[in-house]
This record gives structure tokens, C-alpha cells and sequence, in this order.
């Protein structure tokens, strides 16, 4: 990495999860499913919906859960980026609209589609108007109504996804042991095949047709996308670690894109490290996509599991295809 003026640290966490709960049992009511099953293959117990609101309002309520558990004032807010898939609209952009609500009058802020990587990639670039020092507080928020894009008549795909948001606040610091060390991002427009959702966009506007043909769900082919899942976020995460010279013994947390509870354990085997260094709460959301990541983020730093210096990796895996791999030290 180059040169940077100041690390870029995160100073403030906060998060949102809808109160409807759609549990495994819920499932078994509406598709051809079961508990056991869903669990053997997931690892998903139940999953958060948000029945009114949209993707805004996930995005709004986590940052302004952020801002009164660190004592912000919004208008110190510089900028603002929100990763989703699922914005309220293609325009006005999804941070336009949390602006307005969390009052942050003089932040700028726009969107990152990056799937379930969505985070990583809005992370490493809030990071770097810090690093530069550009910008003193950046809101960086993952946030999916995936509920929006589900088909629940599709068992194969509507088992996995769930609702949820969750904000970091970055800060300059001087110290530059701390905040984000290093990053491997990457994408694939090969895996476009895999993971998509047809209908929507410029390539196929919304008709009756598109209505009709279910094109506006999202698509998975589950064999294809967890074999180079799997794959990706592993080798990603041990390319990271030995580019920086780690080991298993140096790294507090693996923290993974919550999808599947198989490709979460291989990627931990892959580094070499043991479940009790692994975030998981993928039993208690399943997949909200762009917001697993600092979900789990925001609950381990509440529940008194992160400590300032801990070296923490963070790994992701979406459509695009996408994926990455970032090196954080905690610095709260």
C-alpha cells in the first residue's frame, strides 16, 4: 500500500435489525423445507424482515444507533457511503436519503453495489479519503432489504437472505499501527451467470413481461457460486495473511461475510484458525449481504470481544463476481 498520512481507524459502531423474525419453522410453512435441513446446510435458525420501510431505513436507524451510543453530532458527518444491493430507488442515491434523516446537513455520500462484498469495497474507500486526510468522519454503512428481492416460493434461495443495517465511523489517527493495515479486493464478471438479478435495470426495464417471468428476484445457482465461494474467500483471506506475515496465532477474528456456515468454516480451516476465532452470528440473521460484516462488527465490540489492537480479518464473497479480503487493527 502507498504511503498515507493519517490511519484510518474505526472509532464508532451501531446497527438496526427489524423485529419480525421469520424462523426456520415459518419456513417450513411456506416452502417445502425443514428445520434440519435449512441448518445442516446453512447454519441460518431464522432471519429479520422488514414489513414496512425500506433499505433507507435500515441504513438511517443503524447510523443514528451509532450516533447516540458514540455521542456524534451528525453535522460533523464529512461523508457518507452505503453498500446495498437493494436501494429504495436507482435515484436518488440510498445515502442522499440517509442524510436527510440522521441530519447530517454537510455530508456528501453516495452508493456502492458490490453485492456481499459490498462493505468491504465502501470500507477500503471511506478509508482512504481518512488515510488522505481529506475527510476527519466517514459513515460507512451496509444495508440490504433483501426481503425485497426474495421469491418465497423459491426454497432454494428464500431460506438464506434476511434484512438488516449496520454503520462504522472512521477517524484519522496518528497511529499508524492502528486501523486498516492492508486490503485484497478483486472481482470476476465471469460470474455473472451465477448470481444475478435480471430484471430492473437498463438491460431489462420493468414490464409485465419481466413482471410475469419473476425477473426482478435474485437468482443463485447454490452449487456453482458455494464452490468458488468457498474458494475465493479462503484463498483471499490466507493470501492476506501471509503478504502481511501472520499466522493463525496473530489474528484475534476472522470476521466473514455471514452466507453459509460451510464456507465460513473452510475459510477458517484455510487460515488455520479455530472456531472461537471465527464471528458468527449467521444463526440469528442469515445473509443481509452488504450488512453481515459490521453486524457482526457492532455485536462482538458490544459484547466486550473486540479489544483496541486485536488484528482482525475481514472476508467477503458476492455476486459480480466480487470478493476480498481486508486487514484491520481495532482501535476503540
Amino acid at each position: 500500500m502507498k504511503e498515507k498520512k493519517y490511519s484510518a481507524i474505526v472509532t464508532g459502531v451501531g446497527m438496526y435489525v427489524p423485529d419480525k423474525v421469520y424462523d426456520n419453522a415459518y419456513m417450513e410453512t411456506i416452502v417445502d423445507t425443514t428445520d434440519e435441513w435449512i441448518t445442516a446446510r446453512t447454519g441460518i435458525k431464522e432471519r429479520r424482515i422488514l414489513e414496512n420501510g425500506a433499505t433507507s431505513d435500515l441504513a438511517a436507524n443503524a447510523a443514528l444507533d451509532l450516533i447516540k451510543a458514540h455521542n456524534i453530532n451528525p453535522d460533523e458527518i464529512d461523508l457518507i457511503i452505503v453498500a446495498t444491493v437493494t436501494p429504495d430507488m436507482f435515484f436518488p442515491a440510498t445515502a442522499c436519503l440517509v442524510q436527510n434523516k440522521i441530519g447530517a446537513n454537510t455530508a456528501w455520500g453516495y452508493d456502492i453495489s458490490a453485492a456481499c462484498s459490498g462493505f468491504l469495497f465502501a470500507f477500503q474507500t471511506g478509508c482512504s479519503f481518512v488515510e488522505s486526510g481529506q475527510y476527519k468522519k466517514v459513515l460507512v454503512i451496509g444495508a440490504d432489504k433483501m426481503s425485497s428481492i426474495t421469491d418465497y416460493t423459491d426454497r432454494n434461495t428464500c431460506i438464506l437472505f434476511g434484512d438488516a443495517g449496520a454503520a462504522v465511523l472512521i477517524e484519522p489517527s496518528e497511529d499508524k499501527s492502528l486501523g486498516l493495515q492492508d486490503y485484497i479486493l478483486r472481482v470476476d464478471g465471469a460470474g455473472e451467470e451465477s448470481l444475478y438479478m435480471l430484471g430492473g435495470g437498463s438491460l431489462n426495464p420493468p414490464t409485465h413481461d419481466t413482471v410475469d417471468k419473476k425477473m426482478h428476484y435474485l437468482f443463485q445457482d447454490g452449487k456453482a457460486v458455494f464452490k468458488v465461494a468457498v474458494k475465493g474467500m479462503a484463498d483471499v483471506s490466507y493470501e492476506l495473511m501471509q503478504k502481511n506475515g501472520l499466522t493463525g496465532d496473530d489474528v484475534a477474528y476472522l470476521v466473514p461475510h455471514q452466507a453459509n456456515m460451510r464456507i465460513i468454516t473452510a475459510t477458517a480451516e484455510r487460515m488455520g484458525l479455530g472456531m472461537d476465532k471465527v464471528m458468527v452470528n449467521i444463526d440469528k440473521y442469515g445473509n443481509t449481504t452488504a450488512a453481515t460484516i459490521p453486524l457482526c462488527l457492532v455485536e462482538y465490540y458490544r459484547d466486550s470481544k473486540l479489544k483496541k489492537g486485536d488484528k482482525i480479518i475481514l472476508s467477503a464473497f458476492g455476486a459480480g463476481y466480487t470478493w476480498g479480503s481486508s486487514l484491520l487493527v481495532w482501535g476503540i
